[in-house]
């Protein structure tokens, strides 16, 4: 769906064309002419609704003035609560979530990555899910860095899971967590070339051999354009 015309969307910048942004080979998903303009950055103000002022509440306390430099941006979009906590204070802050007994975000669903290529200096993202089963609540923590400086510190200190999540989003998207025990690939092999889900990773890939017969990489192949 194009963003043509749609409120609050600027005309400018222009975030991708077509479905993936792909520029180095034919784009054959049918929609090679769509137009998506980047939106401006989300930021909500309080009251944020619900039990997320509490949350923001106690983080507040227990961090005390650090809390200002360690937030960039709280939204709250579609019924969930995101924070965007810078990567220097990334360690200190989870250890909050999880440790204060009026949050007590003792379980973590994972750790996914997000490229943005558009997005000057903060390119990359790893995305924290965090679960309270003692309060019942989630929370979502953000941490960008820029592609030029892949590097934010790995938080298996505090989410032991974490290990395996951070080698994935390494291993896809090329982000260094600074102190994992043995930061490698995970999914593909050790000498493989690139992170495959950046949106920056030429689509095609390398022929695929099934039983004798090849079928050629998707730049290969006819084009619908």
């Amino acid at each position: 769906m194009s963003t043509d015309n749609l409120p609050g969307v600027p005309e400018e910048p222009i975030a991708r064309r077509g479905m993936f942004g792909a520029s180095d080979s034919g784009d054959t998903s049918g929609y090679g002419r769509l137009v998506v303009r980047r939106p401006p950055k989300l930021s909500s103000e309080r009251p944020y609704g619900g039990y997320f002022d509490e949350v923001a509440d106690a983080l507040e306390r227990v961090a005390g003035d650090a809390y200002a430099d360690m937030v960039e941006r709280v939204v709250v979009d579609r019924g969930e609560l995101t924070l965007h906590v810078k990567r220097e204070h990334l360690v200190e802050f989870m250890g909050h979530l999880r440790d204060d007994l009026a949050l007590r975000f003792e379980l973590s669903l994972g750790v996914s990555g997000v490229h943005y290529p558009e997005e000057t200096g903060a390119e990359l993202r790893a995305v924290y899910h965090l679960c309270s089963i003692t309060h019942n609540r989630r929370v979502r923590v953000e941490v960008a860095c820029p592609d030029a400086d892949p590097h934010i510190p790995s938080t298996v200190s505090i989410y032991p899971t974490h290990d395996w999540h951070e080698r994935e989003t390494y291993d896809f998207f090329g982000i260094i967590f600074d102190g994992h025990p043995a930061l490698t690939r995970i999914e593909m092999p050790d000498d493989w070339e690139g992170h495959p889900q950046r949106k920056d990773y030429p689509l095609g890939g390398i022929p695929v051999q099934y039983r004798g017969a090849t079928t050629p990489a998707p730049d290969q192949r006819r084009s619908y354009a």
